[in-house]
């Protein structure tokens, strides 16, 4: 009987988890609409100044600006975003393992760590932590990503840093999400070439001159890139805690099956057990 008490106490435990699980990823399924719509509104804004920045550089000559000018490299900063919890399957894992990847082949490293598994992470490894972005990752601002630009661009203009890479997990869909390493600094103006515009441009000329434009789209460029990662991560944090609890939901409900089943022989057993102690009685007695 011990067994059995045991085995119906262990049903209801999964059983409770498995409500856990499915209640958590309705939320997750809430909360990566309403990301996936900011996802949607934020490409159009990072295209369009991606598409001013090309055309300032292509179709001015000469130009230089420090922004845009490569130079030795020293000092290498990343951004790294993950998330401020866990439960999300191998979402935080896979973004910090492909930085940590690449900084391998660096030589001095900094590190502004954004969500509390990502400095977790990195701490534990003793990296050079710059600064941190604690609890914004599921509902970030355009604020939040304004004081990470403002800061990086402060460190690259006074050469404490010689370039900058962003890390995070780029959304693709609802079951799909891609850790990815972008180049922030110096700006990389070739890689804008899929988005140029393939209709004629028109001379244009920029007051006071195209390196002033640059001085001030530039800064611009880099927090909505900022942004739009930030934006994309969540989504994709969403999107991965939502499959996450689908499967534990799956699981739960898999063990529950199975315990069921040596339920019902313990059960089973027991009761023919005590039919057989009956009729050993009854012949014992006559």
């Amino acid at each position: 009987m011990a067994s059995i008490r045991n085995i119906k106490r262990r049903i209801k435990s999964v059983h409770s988890t498995s409500q856990i699980t499915k209640a958590m990823k309705l939320v997750a399924t809430a909360k990566m609409q309403k990301a996936r719509k900011d996802v949607e509104e934020t490409r159009p804004f990072f295209l369009t100044m991606q598409r001013t920045i090309s055309s300032i550089v292509n179709g001015s000559k000469g130009i230089t600006h420090p922004y845009i000018k490569e130079r030795e490299v020293k000092n290498t900063l990343y951004i790294v975003m993950a998330s401020d919890r866990g439960l999300a399957g191998g979402y935080n894992a896979n973004v910090c393992k492909l930085a940590l990847q690449h900084m391998k082949e660096k030589q001095n490293v900094k590190v502004i760590v954004i969500g509390k598994k990502s400095r977790d992470f990195f701490n534990r490894r003793k990296y050079s932590i710059h600064d941190a972005y604690i609890g914004i990752s599921e509902n970030p601002k355009y604020a939040h990503a304004a004081r990470v630009g403002e800061s990086i661009l402060d460190l690259y203009m006074k050469e404490e840093i010689d370039e900058v890479y962003l890390v995070y997990t780029a959304f693709k869909s609802t079951i799909q999400q891609v850790p990815t390493i972008k180049k922030l600094l110096p700006v990389d103006v070739s890689e804008f070439e899929e988005v140029k515009e393939t209709k004629k441009r028109t001379l244009m000329e920029y007051e006071p001159s195209p390196e002033g434009v640059l001085e001030y789209v530039i800064p611009k460029y880099i927090n909505s890139v900022i942004y739009g990662a930030m934006v994309e991560s969540a989504a994709s944090e969403q999107g991965a805690r939502m499959t996450a609890m689908d499967s534990a939901t799956e699981n739960a409900m898999d063990i529950i099956d199975r315990l069921t089943v040596e339920y019902n022989r313990a059960r089973q057993a027991s009761i023919t057990q005590e039919i057989t102690e009956i009729v050993g009685g009854s012949e014992a007695l006559k």
